[in-house]
């Protein structure tokens, strides 16, 4: 009988995105996992911006976000575990977080997001102008 010893390796994270609804994160091993934000009440009532504000941990085992103060591990996701966190220190959370001042990241994140407005010469867009200023 033949057989191979295969390495064992903790899934780890290379890729987070944070939709409307869904957290979605892309695995180094290829596999995709996708779950509902409402499982994680602080990502579910964080702004877009602190919700794109997060950084692998551990080497990709987990996801940390600074301006929610939330960390999941790839393990539990996998697990299809949802926060464990309760509701009396969810609730002490929300009422601190009406008390703080925005942090300085998410006040640079905000500035870097702002939508684009295009510059306006003479009340045209401005690529409008040079063009029409060349002919």
């Amino acid at each position: 009988m033949i057989t191979s010893a295969t390495e064992v390796r903790e899934p780890r994270a290379q890729r987070v995105a944070v939709t409307e609804d869904s957290l979605v994160i892309d695995l180094l091993d290829g596999r995709t996992i996708s779950v509902p934000l409402a499982w994680y009440q602080r990502l579910l009532h964080g702004a877009p911006e602190e919700r794109n504000q997060w950084r692998l941990i551990g080497d990709g085992e987990g996801i940390h976000w600074p301006d929610l103060d939330e960390d999941l591990s790839v393990e539990n996701l996998l697990l299809g575990r949802a926060s464990g966190e309760s509701q009396t220190s969810f609730k002490r959370w929300l009422e601190a977080r009406k008390r703080r001042k925005p942090s300085r990241r998410s006040l640079e994140t905000r500035a870097v997001n702002r939508p684009f407005k295009p510059l306006k010469l003479r009340g045209k867009p401005l690529s409008q102008t040079i063009i029409e200023d060349r002919r």
